[in-house]
């Protein structure tokens, strides 16, 4: 009885775990180009970027950030934003999820060069790469 039932959660885990991972809200859309720290880093030693930091509460930015803005205050601080709405964009967050979140909401407003820090500030630290 107690293997079936071992059985039973181990079909009931791998089918839930199957259903959340192909329709979790936080896979890459196709608007959004997710990237490393080194190939941020890469980028930023090469020219100016726009780099938005979009946690909450706010945290150590990186080094080279111009604003922080909250995820859920995008449209309030839209002003902020470059005019031409093909410029690229770079955010993060602390792990990813918000900076997804301010990523759809500036793709709503018209953005269409959206890139996402693969790990946030967490993966940029692992890296060893700077903070202000």
């Amino acid at each position: 009885m107690f293997k079936k039932i071992t059985k039973l959660y181990r079909v009931a885990f791998v089918a839930a775990f199957l259903f959340i991972t192909a329709g979790c809200p936080f896979q890459q859309p196709d608007y959004l180009e997710i990237i490393s720290p080194t190939e941020l880093n890469e980028v930023m030693q090469k020219e100016d970027v726009f780099l938005v930091d979009v946690h909450t509460p706010q945290q150590r930015h990186i080094k080279g950030t111009d604003f922080f803005i909250p995820y859920n205050e995008i449209e309030k601080h839209i002003d902020k934003f470059p005019k031409d709405k093909n410029t690229v964009i770079y955010l993060y967050c602390e792990g990813g999820p918000m900076g997804n979140a301010a990523a759809r909401t500036l793709y709503k407003l018209g953005y269409v060069n959206l890139n996402n820090l693969r790990g946030g500030a967490n993966a940029w630290r692992k890296s060893g790469f700077d903070f202000e």
